[in-house]
């Protein structure tokens, strides 16, 4: 069954250059496009596609904050950053508001193909230039954790709950939430999902 696919973008050229790499792929079903964040509400109203490639630039609004109103309203929807930045400021954010991914606009066919099916499948996608952005945070930008927050968040990591932590560490379920909520605070996420994603991208697990 083909991905249904929507762009949202606020320049038509990349529109049609996206359109034009994809439409002969038989996996992708191209659903429209819109070139504003409003237009994309409206027609998200109407039908939800698979995927949405979303500049993180917008006319109306910006990207990142579309970004977290579409995954609040549909959170089945899985969203690719798609953007002329590599910054790593630009993609913690896109993704902390719940983005899949990250590409930049000079991205081949291959790479968007590949950047979509990696999404759909609930995984995190990368490209090139992004991941290496990542790769190389800015040390000073790096939270410091203590280790047994250290401790704590890698357990997190594996899908322990806060009892099964604090009897693997032998410490209280209310200390572990006292860790956990520092840890939210200090990589600046909203929710677990968040502190796993910021923390695999900052490489701290």
């Amino acid at each position: 069954m083909a991905i249904k696919v929507f762009i949202v973008d606020d320049h038509y050229m990349v529109i049609e250059g996206i359109r034009a790499l994809l439409q002969n792929e038989t996996s992708i079903e191209l659903t429209g496009h819109a070139m504003s964040a409003d237009s994309c509400l409206s027609f998200l109203q109407q039908q939800q596609p698979d995927v949405i490639l979303m500049d993180i630039n917008l006319g109306d609004k910006s990207g990142i904050d579309l970004c977290a109103t579409v995954k609040q309203k549909y959170p089945d929807i899985f969203i690719l950053g798609l953007s002329t930045f590599n910054q790593q400021s630009f993609i913690r954010k896109m993704v902390d508001n719940g983005a899949s991914g990250y590409a930049l606009k000079n991205a081949t066919r291959e790479e968007l193909l590949e950047a979509i099916t990696t999404i759909v499948k609930g995984k995190l996608y990368f490209s090139h230039e992004a991941a290496r952005s990542l790769r190389a945070p800015d040390q000073s930008d790096l939270p410091v954790l203590t280790r047994r927050e250290k401790e704590v968040l890698g357990l997190i990591a594996e899908g322990l709950t806060n009892n099964e932590i604090a009897e693997k560490l032998f410490i209280g379920t209310t200390t572990v939430d006292t860790h956990r909520k520092s840890l939210l605070n200090k990589l600046n996420a909203k929710n677990t999902a968040s502190l796993i994603r910021i923390a695999t991208q900052l490489q701290l697990i």
